[in-house]
């Protein structure tokens, strides 16, 4: 058995005994253990009722697909063999905002923090104000939003304040300049939408603040993405806070020593941040983005090494590697970039029943198990056909023809007005 476990109906304030969780709008918690004995302990009923999984790995995928499908999701032996076991704090974080979007989002852990029960609740969206842990950047927390925002009952002003860039999770910049003209091709757009940097803050110490805000779609309309087209131009943003503004300058410099090689429309901004808007951290960035001519974005950034984890990074090779970075994927290629395929195929899946083709380049592991998952949860097949590149893109990497049926999804918690 799982001895003792918190049964958290949402909407309420509380702490754990082994970490914070917010659940928002309703009742109290109650300790409890027959009634979780009863729904947990049984392992054939649970998988009956929902979906059961091992381990910690693709979390966030798990639980917003079960949120967008409202299937329960059962999560077992998370870290349970760790000498530190159970769910970390910016995991604890990550249900946390889930729960502030929703409304009747029931979740349920075991003392230790290794069984993890989440049954969803609709999806409310509205004003959200989330203190992402710094562990994990705004990025780590914006992926999901992205996923669910189109589907919420009310449009979705969130404001997230944490860490805007660091090495492991995709900045805000690279989201806002890749992730938002995706949305755009699913009929996702106008005025509403929008991703913007408040304030910048770097790993470890963050102190950013990110706006992000979404409208709310009835269904998704289909895509036929096949041609990438040829690199037009590439255009970039170099940030530093707390650190010489030189220090952009010569990202930018290194940068173009290689890339102009291949293209003259080559333009990065410099972002120097002051004051209360520079964070807690010093740090220096550089993302870059190449557009094609039928609309692609494909996007690589590198960030510095966060203060006291390793050694420090020269701004010369930090641009010269993210400008490596980026005809590395260009030469993947694709549609869609490989920071931004699992939200393509989420948004395909959920799409109209009609058919959708999105061309993609070499499909990450992550993606992989995001089709795994997307069959568990909508019983969702994909078609994938490789393609070898044409003469007319000379040289570049096999590419992935992904084709499949919308769900014919349809957001029942809109607003009929």
């Amino acid at each position: 058995m799982l001895g003792r476990h918190l049964v958290v109906n949402t909407n309420t304030t509380f702490k754990m005994p082994f970490m914070s969780l917010v659940a928002s709008r309703s009742q109290p918690f109650t300790l409890s253990t027959p009634r979780i004995e009863h729904m947990c302990g049984n392992n054939n009923s649970m998988a009956s009722q929902g979906l059961t999984y091992d381990g910690c790995n693709f979390f966030r995928q798990r639980l917003v697909l079960s949120t967008l499908s409202g299937k329960r999701v059962k999560i077992r032996n998370i870290r349970s063999k760790d000498d530190n076991p159970g769910l970390r704090d910016f995991e604890a974080s990550f249900i946390r905002l889930l729960d502030k979007v929703t409304n009747g989002t029931r979740i349920e852990i075991n003392q230790t923090g290794t069984v993890l029960f989440y049954q969803p609740g609709l999806l409310y969206g509205g004003v959200v104000e989330h203190e992402c842990n710094t562990q994990r950047s705004v990025g780590y927390y914006l992926e999901a939003l992205l996923m669910l925002a189109p589907f919420m009952k009310n449009p979705l002003k969130a404001v997230l304040k944490g860490v805007t860039n660091d090495p492991t999770d995709p900045s805000v910049d690279q989201l806002k300049y890749t992730s938002i003209p995706v949305m755009k091709r699913f009929g996702i757009d106008g005025e509403g939408l929008e991703l913007k940097v408040v304030k910048r803050g770097m790993a470890p110490g963050g102190g950013g603040e990110v706006l992000f805000t979404c409208p709310v779609r009835k269904t998704l309309r289909p895509v036929q993405l096949s041609e990438p087209g040829k690199i037009k131009r590439i255009r970039g943003i170099a940030y530093s806070v707390r650190v010489s503004p030189q220090m952009a300058n010569r990202i930018v410099d290194s940068a173009r020593s290689i890339l102009n090689k291949f293209i003259p429309d080559i333009y990065i901004y410099t972002d120097h941040m002051k004051g209360d808007k520079s964070g807690k951290s010093p740090g220096f960035g550089l993302t870059l983005v190449a557009e094609t001519l039928n609309g692609t974005f494909l996007s690589a950034e590198q960030v510095s090494t966060p203060q006291g984890q390793g050694d420090p990074v020269l701004p010369e090779d930090l641009g010269r590697n993210c400008a490596k970075l980026l005809l590395e994927e260009i030469y993947r290629g694709g549609c869609i970039d490989s920071a931004n395929q699992s939200l393509a195929l989420v948004y395909m899946t959920l799409g109209q029943q009609d058919v959708s083709k999105v061309l993609l380049g070499h499909l990450s592991p992550y993606t992989i198990e995001f089709l795994r998952h997307m069959r568990d949860f909508f019983q969702t097949m994909f078609k994938i056909e490789t393609q070898k590149p044409s003469e007319d893109e000379r040289k570049g990497g096999d590419k992935v023809l992904m084709t499949c049926v919308g769900a014919g999804y349809t957001n029942i918690s809109k607003s009929i007005k």
